[in-house]
């Protein structure tokens, strides 16, 4: 969607830009469908900081987005696009003919009054949902299931796609959004179509505020701590002295590699998006 900028009346308007929500249809949620979001700071219940530099952030609720897609057969017709403060694409409230609402990450291109259906015998049309194996090769998809009947787990970001490349016995090779190829189950489900609000990407903050806003706490360098505080600190002025760069827990941040060698669904990648050759 269009981004908007503003006049640099002070330091921070001048980079600020913010999304003109021009697609956004309805101004509230559908509360049947909110939950209450607790924040626990990066912390867990003993209250130990296991994530650093969360914190703080304005309050939100939680929209119960149906990622599994399970409602075969069953036609749909999309009510309002509306804002998510949890996730950078935008929600699409679906009103079912049996009664039923639900929300769906909303497609590029999927406006108010369209009809969207999910299942094997569901249509190609932009936000059905279908297997893969009844997908046709080259079609563009999202929000796709990595075992069947869980859930989508991949492609679910503002403007990410994934292009159905090849169909080769119980898989199907996908092209992923980092230029990845791997092999995914046939009767996975997959979203026809784009993640909508594809110049997500481009927004300037423009300022340390609303990092904070959005719940991003303060991060130091490791350069300009003390030694006693950091594998990087100690030191004169910028200096970095011999140290090679490593996190706050003395492991290696360059080169490393800590993915698991018998990493489960690692044999699933064709193509690795760090290499041009074929793995395997």
């Amino acid at each position: 969607m269009p981004v908007r900028s503003f006049n640099p009346y002070t330091p921070s308007r001048r980079t600020m830009q913010v999304s003109d929500f021009s697609d956004i249809t309805k101004s509230s949620p559908e509360k049947k469908l909110t939950v209450g979001m607790r924040k626990r700071g990066g912390r867990n219940n003993t209250g130990m900081v296991m994530v650093r530099h969360h914190g703080g952030g304005h309050r939100r609720s939680y929209r119960a987005v149906d990622f599994r897609r399970e409602k075969f057969g069953v036609p749909a017709r999309v009510a309002s696009i509306e804002y998510d403060p949890n996730r950078n694409a935008r929600l699409a409230l679906l009103f079912y003919a049996d009664g039923e609402k639900r929300y769906i990450p909303a497609p590029l291109g999927l406006d108010v009054g369209a009809a969207v259906m999910s299942g094997p015998k569901a249509e190609i049309k932009l936000g059905n949902a279908l297997p893969l194996i009844n997908i046709p090769e080259g079609t563009f998809v999202h929000a796709i299931e990595m075992i069947p009947g869980r859930g989508a787990q991949f492609v679910r970001a503002a403007g990410t796609q994934a292009q159905l490349m090849a169909k080769e016995g119980g898989y199907v090779l996908l092209k992923m959004p980092s230029g990845e190829i791997r092999k995914v189950l046939k009767d996975c489900l997959a979203t026809i179509g784009q993640v909508g609000n594809i110049e997500h990407n481009t927004i300037t903050l423009g300022k340390a505020g609303r990092q904070r806003h959005i719940g991003v706490k303060p991060t130091v360098r490791g350069a300009a701590m003390n030694a006693v505080d950091h594998p990087l600190g100690g030191g004169r002025g910028h200096s970095k002295g011999n140290n090679v760069p490593r996190s706050p827990w003395n492991q290696p941040s360059r080169g490393f590699k800590t993915r698991a060698k018998r990493k489960i669904w690692g044999w699933m990648i064709v193509q690795d998006r760090r290499k041009s050759q074929v793995t395997g």
